[in-house]
């Protein structure tokens, strides 16, 4: 007898023959029992298909043993520069009644404390390329307002190298100063770190101690200019000059205190007709036996309204960071002492909306910019870079603090955080972390004609005296839940997960004064059903989830 098959190959009612035949009671048990084998599997069909395309499967694997290195605390750091709001009228407010008697605002102090800086980075940017340090010292009523070529304003010096350290001390974080390497001199830079770090009774030590600071500083790093391989910067210079004049002042500024540690100004300059990876490897080979750190910096936008595209700008910042690390590589081989050298990205951040046609343009919008829910998913697109390349990226600068394209914004009443601020608090609790290359099997999509990019952005840190794994994954698909299998390799789970998440139904969503609590991330407890040492977890669409797991 012959059969068609119905739905998934399950063999349904007899083949009509060409004649008639006539169906014993028999027959109609047979009969009735295919229409419902055949409607159950139609159900079936239409149930089981889309749910496995809402739903599509992901693996991620976690294995302690396999580490990239440590996550350093300076990849938390962050950024202060002299341009719109930032100093004055955010950090510093003279004479305001949320002020101390510094002119430190004391709500802003309270917020970057909370943010967890661990090194602030001043005073430009731009800013740097035209300031001369020596304007910022002394009384604050006897030094001069002078023009700011960078961005157009004037620049009333009442915020200068003592407050910045001062202000580095009452937050806890490590100062890191860029020299002016556009239009200063190598001179001028081996004073700062004079002024800055000398114990012993020279003029400018003694400079120090006359306006009340008698023990020094002691700041250990130093940025060697700012993006100097820009057109846009004050003294800009091709490679060749630019690692002249580095190189002197490196030498320069380690006979002042040879213990500073130096960081080269590398690629921002990623233009059409830009060499970037040249200049990298110039600076590189000229400067490979000086620096420590060499410097990149991006920002991202979303001009085009596209989440999806916009998210995957990681692939961008990965690959920036792979092939500097490969470039410093290539500049160590064959030395068998070489000086190490890792990637300081001191300036990252979203930056599209806040800009002009030119710098003065741009400097007169104060890049007052203002984030909405899909900005703080761009935190975590970030840092997982950061934290997977945790072995050479050992320094990491949002930029900046406040007001100015930054997670606190604030007015003369008070302040508000933008969305971006949650995940960098959270993300800040990995810092001392071990990075884990994780194995990871995802659903992917594409860009244009780059390659498929999975839509779980993932990195994970362990913290091993507590024996916790924190794994980050950021599903930067628009429309759908991805499920997750997950599974651990060395050590037991325990079936209590602790869950940090953000997500918000708007991507849209933006933070105001006295309006500040709708994109902010929940905290819960996840009770894991742990088979075979892993579990499933379902991880929105367009959120960031932080899973913490304890390893027996």
């Amino acid at each position: 007898m012959t059969s068609t098959r119905g739905a998934f190959g399950i063999a349904c009612c007899p083949a009509s023959g060409s004649r008639r035949r006539v169906m014993l009671p028999s027959d109609m048990a047979n009969h009735r029992s295919c229409i419902l084998v055949s409607a159950v599997v139609l159900l079936w069909s239409q149930i089981a298909l889309p749910l496995a395309a809402q739903q599509p499967q992901a693996r991620i694997k976690i294995d302690t043993e396999r580490t990239i290195g440590e996550v350093h605390p300076h990849v938390f750091g962050n950024f202060a520069e002299h341009l719109g709001r930032c100093i004055y009228g955010g950090i510093f407010e003279e004479g305001s009644p949320l002020s101390d008697a510094e002119g430190f605002r004391k709500d802003v102090m309270e917020a970057t404390t909370r943010l967890g800086v661990s090194l602030l980075r001043w005073p430009g940017g731009n800013f740097a390329s035209g300031y001369h340090w020596k304007d910022g010292i002394g009384p604050r009523d006897q030094r001069p307002a002078r023009p700011e070529h960078a961005w157009g304003a004037i620049e009333p010096n009442r915020f200068g190298t003592d407050e910045f350290l001062k202000y580095c001390e009452r937050i806890g974080a490590e100062p890191y100063i860029c020299i002016n390497a556009g239009l200063g001199t190598v001179d001028e830079a081996r004073e700062w770190v004079e002024y800055c770090n000398e114990a012993r009774h020279t003029w400018w030590a003694d400079q120090r101690r006359k306006h009340g600071r008698d023990r020094p500083w002691g700041v250990k790093y130093w940025g060697l200019g700012n993006e100097i391989d820009g057109p846009w910067q004050l003294g800009h210079k091709n490679a060749e000059d630019y690692g002249k004049f580095a190189l002197e002042a490196a030498k320069a500024m380690r006979r002042a205190d040879e213990s500073v540690k130096l960081i080269a100004s590398g690629s921002s300059n990623f233009g059409g007709a830009a060499d970037w990876i040249g200049w990298n490897r110039a600076v590189l080979e000229k400067l490979r036996g000086e620096i420590d750190c060499i410097s990149l910096h991006t920002y991202i936008g979303n001009r085009d309204n596209n989440f999806e595209r916009f998210l995957a700008a990681s692939q961008d910042i990965d690959e920036r960071i792979e092939i500097v690390e490969g470039l410093i590589r290539a500049a160590q081989s064959g030395r068998p002492n070489a000086r190490p050298i890792y990637i300081a990205f001191d300036e990252w951040n979203v930056w599209y909306r806040a800009r002009g046609g030119s710098e003065f343009d741009t400097g007169r919008t104060a890049l007052q910019e203002r984030y909405n829910f899909e900005d703080a998913l761009a935190m975590g697109m970030f840092m997982n870079s950061f934290i997977r390349h945790a072995n050479v990226v050992k320094m990491a600068n949002l930029a900046q603090l406040v007001n100015v394209i930054a997670p606190i914004f604030t007015n003369k009443q008070g302040l508000f955080l933008q969305t971006t601020y949650f995940p960098l608090v959270e993300y800040g609790k990995q810092r001392n972390n071990v990075a884990l290359d994780l194995l990871l099997s995802s659903p992917t999509y594409k860009v244009g004609n780059r390659r498929p990019l999975p839509y779980l952005d993932v990195s994970a840190t362990f913290e091993r005296g507590n024996r916790l794994v924190y794994l980050n994954v950021l599903n930067r698909s628009e429309k759908m839940d991805i499920t997750a299998r997950i599974d651990n390799v060395e050590g037991r789970l325990a079936g209590e997960v602790g869950v940090w998440e953000l997500n918000h139904p708007d991507l849209m969503a933006t933070h105001d004064f006295g309006n500040d609590q709708k994109v902010r991330p929940v905290t819960r407890a996840f009770a894991a059903s742990i088979t075979n040492n892993g579990f499933s977890y379902t991880f929105p669409k367009h959120s960031l989830t932080i899973l913490r797991l304890k390893l027996n």
